[in-house]
């Protein structure tokens, strides 16, 4: 059953059949829910199906999920399939054009809240703006005419639609002096090109803005996350002296990865990746980079392309 969240009545019902079917013996799951909007499934489904249900993200196509020579495409299209599908860059981006009117416009006033699209619009393309930076609510806040509860309000909805990714720092006791906000990204690498949020239309366009770095960042992140075992703690580190890590993916139960995301083809580290790692003693450290190539580098460092880490993580599963 697809978009169940426009149906809440449909749980209790769900809850009689389901359990019906226990008490004829009945164990395996019986019925396939889908729905777009977590946070009114999870609303719904944490009522009355407490202990019948269990959740799986589907998440767009990822990194992994396609040929090395093909990444290149999924970044700027992003991973849902009738974007990246498309007959054309431009048929891509109406497609994704469309996209964000009709959830802006339809499907978020679906779910309850009520808050203006144009307002929504402007926080959405003001987060593609500032893609991997460090939250500030103040400053949206100021931007938006209103205050940073507000905001705070905005990016949790964005959050639990799945559609922009927290990225927490780094909490453990190593003291030292840690930052504290989250760094925010919006998910899909197309949805953050869309004229609507950049202007991004061809991989030229791309490649020559200000924002390619950090959209690279989000990709990369997106993709190994979803290569990750279940249960894998996702976070970055840094400190006000400059340690810093972009990317830490602590699988259950052991070390963390150090993971540093280049966009160049010949990657050098910072010194702030080797004070941090000094700190922290992760299990491997790697600079992931647009080659094709697996190399060391100095201190234990792996260069390694997108395609093999992603490979590397899910074979931890």
């Amino acid at each position: 059953m697809d978009e169940v969240h426009r149906l809440p009545n449909l749980f209790q019902n769900l809850r009689g059949l389901i359990d019906r079917g226990r008490r004829n013996g009945r164990k395996a799951g019986q019925f396939l829910l889908l729905g777009s909007a977590s946070i009114d499934l999870l609303k719904q489904s944490g009522e009355t199906l407490a202990g019948r249900i269990a959740y799986l993200e589907m998440g767009p196509v990822n990194g992994i999920e396609v040929p090395a020579d093909e990444l290149d495409p999924l970044w700027l299209r992003g991973g849902f399939p009738d974007s990246l599908f498309a007959a054309s860059d431009r048929a891509s981006q109406r497609w994704r054009q469309d996209f964000i009117r009709t959830y802006l416009e339809r499907d978020i006033p679906l779910l309850g809240p009520r808050i203006p699209a144009e307002t929504l619009r402007r926080f959405w393309t003001m987060l593609a703006h500032r893609q991997s930076g460090l939250l500030n609510a103040a400053e949206f806040a100021r931007a938006l005419g209103v205050d940073s509860k507000t905001v705070a309000s905005y990016l949790d909805l964005l959050v639990d639609l799945l559609l922009v990714r927290r990225l927490e720092p780094w909490h453990a006791n190593v003291g030292k002096r840690l930052v504290k906000s989250p760094r925010v990204y919006v998910r899909d690498s197309g949805i953050t090109h869309t004229h609507t949020l950049l202007g991004l239309t061809s991989q030229e366009d791309l490649l020559g803005h200000p924002v390619a770095g950090a959209s690279w960042e989000g990709f990369v992140i997106e993709t190994l996350i979803a290569a990750a075992p279940a249960g894998t703690q996702s976070n970055f580190y840094r400190t006000s002296a400059g340690a810093e890590i972009d990317l830490l993916l602590t699988p259950p139960g052991d070390r963390p990865w150090a993971i540093e995301i280049k966009r160049s083809l010949s990657p050098k580290l910072e010194k702030g990746f080797y004070l941090a790692c000094e700190d922290l003693n992760p299990l491997r450290r790697i600079v992931v980079y647009p080659g094709r190539e697996v190399f060391p580098m100095k201190q234990d460092v792996e260069a390694m392309s997108l395609s093999a880490l992603g490979t590397a993580l899910a074979q931890l599963t």
